[in-house]
């Protein structure tokens, strides 16, 4: 199991390495090649891991950080909760890689991206595995940094650059609150071990139990786009297409729920902190799904999708449900890339057009990415039967089943947001597919390519509901598999309850897909398409994300900006510069009023040396007068 875990690190590191110190180097044919096989090597050891896995263990590689009681080794942990996960990270990343090859086919700078590629997987990997707080938190700066760079990979555009250093800032806020929780734990225990941490929040006040949680929630909000920290997932969509499909599918995003979940048996006993986490969840799943609704870029109705679903996930660990919220994570892995890779063979054919009101008539076009963005659309929705059917209801059910009139709220609240989800999955693809176009097709080899990558994920997304078979909430596979994980089972439900819990949920789905079809096929289609140049009050505010960026500058960016300012010009100009200038203007008119006495004229020199005797012998009078 040792070597499993360490090659399945050191494999994405070495490609990425490889790559960025030889890849000019190597024929591009050959680094395409590697960089690929180096994640499907990882894939391959998380598969044999898994077959071989029997019970939870820990792992130490190496000695590390050690300095005085201050220890954390380079320690790996394995249990279903992070080998699941690691599973599906190699098996979706090293499907984007694939699909990548053929999308960055006309890239020059390839060296650099493949290497941020398999940094971006190393660090997630690292970050998964982890069994001490220090080396998780060196994986999730690690994924941080890397989708900064990928995010801005085209730096010469200064949107894209923009685009980049928000995310890095924005995250920034909550790896201030994580890396503080874990120095507040250390200074508690004395220890950085998550297993150990884990079974010792008995040992001090609830109050400072609630105050850890919520320094990890503040961090979770960070990573995962989560309400108020989401600000820079929709910007995010300025990198490359497979690279939105790796932040938004199986790496950065999960990566706050993943935390929210490894910590939950320290502050789940929290009524303080899971209230916060269900509440930011459900508030979080509403606003991304209602601003999904009035998006007109392709990408950015799926960022805002992908911060509703992650606040469902939210939802799950705020409910206690560690089963169903990590079900929907790994379904939603599967579906969310499939539609980020899906949207980027539309892009590609439409030559890089990403209004979705310019489309339409794709079906006939693209037929391969119709049926599969089709089934993805399905997951998302929730359509009964497919895979994110399964995983989001066993979340709605988790959330009815506390009996709680905060969680009944939150129960309402995730009903009208998956109306909402399914209305605004099945507008996209009427408005993408539907209709008619004129538009040119951009068909090549590399679309043909990425498209046979689009057929597993659809797959995998429509029938994952076979995970957790067959108790949606917690009787399946995934339910015995998390049977010892602190909150891994839900309660579960009567049949007839279930029933009906699946039966509403079911409802609202297809009352969603009838809701968009009526709204955007046949003639409705062209009507709505003619009143997008003048949406309405409510449509506008929706598109422009309840003004969260403007109430960010308003709040925060305008008066640092005026602050900066005051300093710059009235205080470094005004004050320090004007008077060194002063200063230095001062002594030079000395100087030059000095100067003015080597004239080269001898009487003058005389007079000069009568009055430095005489001032020389008057000093000394004085001194010896008194």
């Amino acid at each position: 199991m040792k070597l499993y875990l360490a090659i399945m690190l050191l494999l994405p590191l070495a490609g990425g390495l490889t790559s960025a110190l030889a890849g000019r180097l190597l024929p591009r044919r050959l680094l395409e090649f590697l960089i690929c096989a180096t994640v499907w090597g990882g894939f391959v050891c998380a598969a044999l891991a898994a077959a071989s896995y029997t019970a939870p263990l820990t792992v130490n590689l190496a000695p590390w950080i050690t300095a005085f009681d201050l220890g954390a080794p380079l320690s790996l942990y394995l249990d279903p909760l992070s080998l699941s996960l690691a599973v599906m990270v190699t098996f979706v990343c090293g499907l984007i890689h694939i699909y990548s090859v053929f999308y960055m086919a006309e890239e020059g700078d390839y060296p650099r991206f493949f290497a941020l590629l398999n940094l971006f997987v190393f660090a997630m990997l690292t970050l998964l595995l982890a069994e001490n707080l220090p080396l998780l938190y060196l994986g999730w700066e690690g994924v941080g940094f890397c989708s900064y760079l990928l995010i801005g990979f085209w730096y010469q555009d200064k949107a894209n650059a923009d685009a980049g250093r928000k995310a890095f800032i924005t995250t920034r806020i909550g790896d201030t609150a994580l890396v503080i929780g874990i120095a507040w734990l250390f200074q508690l225990f004395g220890t950085f071990s998550m297993v150990q941490l884990n079974g010792m929040a008995f040992l001090i006040p609830g109050g400072v139990v609630t105050a850890i949680g919520v320094l990890f929630l503040i961090g979770a909000m960070g990573k995962s786009a989560q309400v108020p920290l989401q600000v820079w997932l929709p910007d995010a969509m300025a990198g490359p297409t497979p690279v939105s499909a790796m932040i938004h599918a199986a790496t950065m995003v999960t990566a706050g729920v993943y935390l929210l979940a490894r910590m939950f048996p320290f502050f789940g006993g929290s009524a303080v902190v899971t209230s916060a986490i269900a509440v930011t969840g459900g508030i979080t799943a509403f606003y991304g799904a209602s601003c999904a609704v009035a998006q007109r870029d392709l990408k950015r109705v799926l960022a805002f999708s992908t911060i509703s679903q992650i606040g469902y996930m939210m939802l799950g660990v705020g409910a206690g449900a560690i089963t169903a919220a990590t079900f929907h994570l790994l379904v939603h892995a599967f579906f969310k890339a499939l539609l980020f890779l899906g949207a980027g063979c539309v892009i590609t054919a439409m030559h890089h057009e990403q209004d979705i009101f310019k489309m339409g008539g794709l079906r006939r076009s693209l037929p391969v990415t119709f049926w599969c963005f089709l089934a993805g659309s399905a997951c998302l929705a929730g359509i009964p039967l497919t895979g994110g059917f399964f995983s989001k209801d066993s979340i709605i059910g988790a959330l009815w089943l506390k009996g709680v009139p905060l969680y009944q709220a939150l129960y309402v609240l995730a009903l009208i947001t998956a109306l909402l989800t399914s209305f605004y999955s099945f507008r996209l693809v009427y408005l993408v597919f539907g209709g008619e176009t004129n538009a040119h097709i951009h068909g090549s080899r590399e679309l043909k390519v990425m498209e046979l990558v689009l057929v597993p994920l659809a797959l995998l997304g429509l029938c994952g509901g076979v995970l957790d078979l067959p108790g949606y909430l917690g009787g399946g596979f995934l339910g015995h598999f998390f049977a010892n994980l602190a909150g891994g089972k839900a309660a579960e439900a009567p049949q007839a309850t279930e029933i009906v819990l699946q039966a509403i949920a079911g409802a609202l789905a297809l009352a969603g897909l009838a809701a968009a079809h009526v709204a955007f096929s046949g003639k409705a289609r062209a009507k709505r398409i003619a009143e997008a140049d003048n949406p309405s009050a409510l449509t506008s505010f929706l598109f422009h994300a309840w003004h969260f960026d403007d109430l960010y500058r308003l709040l925060f960016i305008r008066p640092y900006a005026a602050l900066s300012g005051f300093l710059w010009q009235r205080m470094d100009e005004g004050v320090i510069d004007d008077s060194l200038d002063r200063l230095a203007q001062g002594v030079g008119a000395t100087g030059t009023w000095f100067g003015r006495w080597t004239a080269g004229r001898i009487s003058l020199y005389i007079v000069s040396f009568a009055a430095g005797g005489a001032a020389i012998l008057g000093y000394l009078a004085w001194v010896t007068l008194s």
